[in-house]
């Protein structure tokens, strides 16, 4: 099966002739390999750029060894670049190269040079890799396929085809297998054998097996709001270890640099600031939070949740998890305070969306409870439900836009019009 990525690919054309050099990013088996090599080279002849002006090395090929020497990929690619035609230089692998930036640089002033990069290791990975390349770096971050890209080529029942997005994820390679025995037996693999390895070497930890009991515990609280010395107390408690929770905020921003996991910040709403105590992680692909749990603890209310999230940030959405006032008058006659949550509070630009995630809505009582915190907000940007129960989109009584989940993630429904 092949995914045409045409999100990504529409980044990667639009960044042409921007001067700078053109970086893909992301966790490790997205697809970003497959991407560069195959479906923009192919989109490139397409457009009519021939085959000899598009340069494609793979570090990773022992064939290529020597143009692991810095000197000679420079030499290589130089004596390619016969005429003054624009070149496209695609590079996979490039973190086995030394000095790999020297490398890259060399080409920002050469006009007719277009370079394109991709790498896999845990330090090429970093979201500060940007910063190797003193500002001329153009950053195009590739996640896992969403729901639609998996949709699109697999087809079949909606509703089981989301159940099965749910427990294996949108790693493309998971995507091609064909039984649950496959499927999780490459989630678990690649696991142990890329992700927690990969964060090892290039930190250098001294406890992996620390960080793996971190992974756990994140994974099965996944979507729920904790904290660095809640998480610590949580080793001592119920693995028996003991870890400083500057050693845990030390593993959680090595995770999040190779893109494992992603952060929402709480934000109150009414104070308009952020509320530094609290946070929620997000797994970049469900299918491997599942792999982490032995692919026990599958509740669809915490996988929609992680799915809507992850959707929203592969938009480019800031998303952050709101906090709102309520003041309610108890039994005894007494006005108590209460904090609402907002499941994600999305930010484009100086435009806002409030959202709710509701696996389902069967009752009266149940839209109540979930549209409760959006009516204490009183600015006028849009909310939103979205609902894993409706099977259309509109507005309701109180000016909220209920979603189907459908139509939300198969983009039917333009959230900000």
């Amino acid at each position: 099966m092949v995914f045409e990525r045409k999100f990504y690919l529409e980044q990667l054309l639009r960044a042409e002739g921007n001067g700078m050099i053109k970086i893909i990013t992301g966790i490790r088996r997205c697809g970003k390999s497959y991407l560069l090599f195959n479906l923009f080279s192919q989109k490139l002849m397409d457009r009519g750029v021939h085959a000899d002006h598009i340069i494609q090395i793979n570090l990773e090929d022992r064939r290529n060894k020597k143009l692991r020497d810095p000197d000679a990929l420079l030499a290589h690619i130089d004596s390619m670049m016969i005429d003054a035609g624009k070149y496209y230089i695609l590079l996979d692998e490039v973190q086995l190269v030394g000095e790999f930036e020297d490398v890259l640089n060399s080409y920002l002033n050469v006009p007719n040079a277009e370079v394109y990069v991709t790498g896999s290791n845990a330090r090429f990975l970093s979201k500060d890799i940007i910063t190797e390349f003193r500002g001329r770096g153009w950053e195009i971050r590739i996640h896992p396929l969403s729901f639609a890209e998996y949709y699109e080529v697999l087809g079949g029942e909606k509703a089981e085809a989301l159940d099965n997005y749910y427990k294996y994820g949108g790693l493309p390679a998971v995507a091609n297998l064909n039984t649950a025995s496959e499927k999780q037996n490459y989630l678990l693999e690649i696991f142990e054998t890329t992700y927690l390895r990969d964060v090892v070497e290039h930190n250098h930890l001294k406890n992996p097996n620390g960080l793996r009991e971190l992974i756990r515990i994140l994974a099965s609280i996944m979507g729920s709001s904790t904290n660095v010395r809640r998480i610590s107390n949580t080793f001592k408690t119920a693995a028996g270890i003991d870890i400083t929770p500057a050693t845990i905020t030390k593993y959680l921003m090595c995770l999040q640099d190779s893109f494992i996991i992603s952060e929402a910040l709480r934000y109150d709403v009414k104070g308009r600031k952020y509320i530094g105590t609290e946070t929620k992680y997000y797994f970049e692909d469900i299918g491997v939070r599942n792999a982490i749990v032995g692919f026990r603890l599958l509740e669809p209310t915490h996988a929609m949740e992680n799915v809507i999230f992850n959707e929203l940030r592969r938009n480019g959405f800031t998303v952050d998890v709101g906090l709102v006032e309520s003041f309610k008058r108890n039994d005894e006659g007494k006005i108590e305070k209460r904090n609402l949550e907002i499941d994600f509070i999305v930010n484009r630009h100086d435009e806002r969306l409030y959202i709710q995630s509701a696996y389902a809505l069967p009752t009266n009582e149940k839209v109540q409870q979930e549209q409760s915190s959006l009516l204490h907000v009183s600015d006028g940007f849009r909310k939103i439900i979205v609902a894993g129960d409706r099977y259309s989109s509109g507005y309701n009584d109180n000016g909220i836009l209920m979603v189907s989940l459908f139509d939300f993630l198969l983009g039917n429904v333009d959230l900000w019009k």
